[in-house]
């Protein structure tokens, strides 16, 4: 254990180098000062812990997850079973994409104490990834029930109404969730900015989603997740090569596979066909090679090889496997879109209209619903969601209005 000690406080020391620490870094940084000066307190590690785990969140770096990993062990071995360290547990599973093992834990804390707000959070967020959104509305009510207006519960609640058709609904909590979060928070602010930009570009409203995202921007420069909703308010306003510059920096802060994905489609878009071509070819190896994990880019991947690579029964290979083990709008449109590149249209259908029950209002779930609906020789419903996903915004909004074009001749 003392390897590990060693370890975080060689973390400690390299953010303490740096003058411009995020929230997140400087909370890492803090921590450690804390274990330095008692180290034999569990709430010091577990401090660590959570940051480690928002550091993750704010730069998408998995390896902050097996730090967190590391700083927990140290806290059960001084205190074991300690509720506190059991959520930060959860916390990283969650991060790494075990849903169903964070869901099993978040259930057992439930039943020792019932009352725990951000127990019921956990709850939430697990039952959301598996797509079990009765379980996850119901563990979002208790929270508010017992803590009304809290902020974990308010974004939690957002995300629910976006899933339910709710995108005015969604943006009023997140914009009560800003205003309730300190100027301090600046990753936060950052998160939150950029989930209302991402409300009003999928609304439409792609003035109001650029504003938000360059804020997001100002208040956390290089951050992820602004950065790839920018590249697609660029990509619908046909500014490809601006695209294709924010991708290539998300993908340098957060060298992740589905990020390169996107920026492959970005550069075929632009026009740049064999960079494309390169980085479709980077993207498959990558993403193979974490295909049998938890933590994937299987849904990309998936479309890869429906899309790109014209390889149907390979995204079916991919899809069925997800598809097995969470049942969540996407995984399901995923699975859809794979049967029906295989012809399994009837099928496909299926799913898509379980998908889209729910209410949710996305170009790509509505496009693929009208592709489907017309190979089931259903046009009035193709159309119905063609033009559903042309009055949105994104690559699939645009295609869906060619497609509609071509059905009107």
């Amino acid at each position: 254990m003392k390897r590990i000690v060693s370890v975080l406080f060689m973390m400690g020391a390299a953010f303490g180098a740096s003058a411009d620490l995020s929230p997140a870094a400087h909370s890492i940084a803090e921590a450690n000062k804390v274990i330095r000066e008692k180290p034999e307190q569990y709430t010091s590690y577990n401090l660590l812990a959570m940051a480690l785990v928002h550091r993750a969140q704010e730069t998408a770096d998995d390896g902050y997850y097996a730090q967190a990993e590391d700083a927990v062990r140290k806290s059960l071995e001084l205190s074991p079973h300690n509720f506190d360290t059991g959520k930060i547990q959860v916390s990283i599973l969650l991060g790494e994409h075990e849903y169903p093992a964070a869901l099993e834990a978040a259930k057992t804390m439930n039943k020792q104490v019932p009352d725990d707000v951000m127990v019921y959070g956990l709850l939430t967020d697990a039952n959301l990834a598996l797509g079990n959104y009765k379980d996850a509305e119901s563990a979002a009510q208790w929270m508010l029930n017992l803590r009304p207006g809290n902020l974990p519960a308010l974004i939690r609640a957002a995300h629910l109404r976006e899933l339910f058709g709710d995108a005015e609904g969604a943006y009023e909590l997140m914009e009560m969730a800003y205003q309730s979060t300190v100027p301090t928070e600046t990753g936060e602010r950052a998160s939150l900015l950029t989930q209302m930009g991402h409300l009003r570009f999928a609304s439409g409203n792609t003035d109001a989603a650029e504003k938000l995202f360059q804020q997001a921007l100002t208040s956390l420069p290089a951050y992820y997740s602004a950065l790839g909703n920018l590249a697609q308010v660029r990509i619908a306003q046909k500014r490809y090569e601006e695209a294709v510059v924010l991708l290539g920096r998300r993908y340098e802060a957060a060298p992740r596979a589905e990020y390169r994905y996107d920026l492959a489609e970005a550069l075929r878009l632009a026009g740049r066909a064999d960079e494309a071509q390169k980085a479709f070819a980077e993207f498959e190896t990558t993403a193979l090679a974490e295909s049998s994990k938890r933590q994937n880019s299987n849904r990309e991947l998936i479309f890869y090889y429906a899309d790109h690579a014209h390889q149907p029964a390979k995204a079916l290979q991919v899809a069925q496997p997800e598809y097995a083990w969470r049942h969540d709008v996407y995984t399901l449109d995923a699975y859809a879109w794979a049967l029906h590149v295989n012809g399994e249209d009837v099928e496909a259908r299926k799913l898509m209209e379980t998908a889209l029950a729910l209410g949710i209002r996305d170009a790509s779930l509505y496009r693929h619903a009208g592709e489907i609906a017309l190979k089931t020789e259903d046009p009035a419903a193709a159309r119905r969601y063609l033009k559903q996903a042309a009055e949105l915004n994104s690559v699939d909004a645009e295609q869906a209005r060619i497609t509609l074009a071509g059905l009107a001749h």
